[in-house]
């Protein structure tokens, strides 16, 4: 009897341990699976936030093109403004205003191709030519309101 009690418990203690080790097992390979649907799942929000930055900066770009070619159209309006103005009046300096329209025409016309030429290369690139842009803007800007107070004294 003592010897059936031995193998009983024996018996027990190696089910208890089978048992155990099974349940571990299994836990591991739930939380392999459950490590691959987040991997899964973090996967397609990377893609999903990349195709909406990409858009975003579509958009931005859009945006900056618009408003942009407004203000250089209405650069543009200026310079002919002033050409004409210029082009009425008899004055000894009148071929350095004709020369400086037609130069700031020429800086117009650049930023235009620029604007319109400019391929998307990343977010970082897009800050840049933004930042140098609008400070070519504004020089052509700058220039224009100096050469109209210029010819209107």
């Amino acid at each position: 009897m003592k010897t059936m009690k031995k193998i009983m418990m024996t018996m027990a203690g190696i089910a208890l341990l089978a048992g155990a080790i099974l349940s571990g097992c299994e836990s591991s390979t739930k939380n392999v699976e459950n490590a691959r649907e987040n991997l899964q799942d973090a996967k397609e929000n990377v893609v999903e936030a990349k195709l909406e930055l990409n858009q975003a900066l579509q958009d931005s770009i859009q945006s900056f093109r618009t408003d942009l070619d407004q203000q250089i159209s209405n650069y543009d309006k200026s310079i002919a403004e002033l050409k004409t103005k210029v082009a009425t009046r008899k004055e000894e300096n009148k071929a350095a205003y004709e020369k400086a329209l037609n130069d700031l025409e020429l800086k117009s016309k650049q930023l235009k191709k620029n604007l319109k030429e400019y391929k998307e290369d990343g977010l970082d690139n897009w800050t840049s030519f933004k930042m140098e842009f609008k400070h070519d803007m504004n020089e052509l800007g700058e220039a224009i309101s100096d050469l109209t107070k210029k010819n209107l004294k």
